[in-house]
């Protein structure tokens, strides 16, 4: 996947002494996220789309910005509404609450363009530093990489597409059956015939939801 494709392309760049910075627009959605959330925090709302008003989110992209902060590293800063934390210290705690991963799927529906934006400009801001052997790699879905101008882009397709489908399902599938075994307790000593039934069991929940 995309994932895998970045991570064997850094570190061939990196073999051949190159500086490789990666890019992943989920971590700003998650800052956007958080901001909106600590709004609602701020002004007792339990909605998180009362805080996603076209004025609101105006004011939280200003809210990022991107460089070079302490430490020589590139970094996303998010400074406003009471908090100064840098992505990369919260990008595995702060980002990863539930107040923010509740929350991506509705934020994410109206920030698409804000990102993009944003990322652009990063990017852009990166690869005009005065490094001249600086590589940066940015994965994303085409909807939202499409918009980023580079010389550069590469593309994977599946040569059997329905592998897409099958991969979201057994995501589904998984998860599912790790909720059902972990709501029925004693997940330590789960027998295979346990764990098969949990599957089976998701597997029809799942059939229901074909017209």
């Amino acid at each position: 996947g995309k994932g895998t494709t970045v991570a064997k392309l850094v570190s061939k760049l990196q073999d051949q002494g190159k500086t490789v910075v990666t890019w992943s627009n989920g971590n700003i959605f998650r800052s956007v996220t958080l901001l909106a959330a600590t709004w609602c925090e701020q002004n007792n709302v339990t909605d998180i789309q009362q805080a996603l008003t076209k004025e609101n989110l105006a004011s939280f992209m200003t809210m990022l910005s991107f460089g070079k902060f302490d430490g020589g590293n590139y970094d996303t800063r998010i400074q406003g509404l009471g908090l100064d934390l840098y992505v990369s210290q919260i990008q595995n705690t702060i980002l990863k609450s539930p107040k923010v991963s509740q929350n991506i799927p509705t934020v994410a529906q109206v920030t698409q363009g804000e990102v993009i934006l944003f990322a652009a400009q990063a990017v852009q801001t990166m690869i005009t530093t005065d490094e001249s052997n600086l590589f940066v790699l940015l994965e994303g879905r085409a909807q939202t990489v499409n918009y980023v101008p580079t010389p550069y882009r590469f593309c994977l397709i599946l040569s059997d597409e329905t592998l897409i489908g099958k991969r979201r399902a057994a995501q589904r599938l998984m998860a599912q059956a790790l909720k059902d075994v972990a709501a029925a307790g004693n997940e330590s000593a789960v027998s295979e015939s346990q764990i098969e039934t949990a599957l089976t069991a998701a597997l029809d929940s799942m059939v229901q939801e074909i017209p």
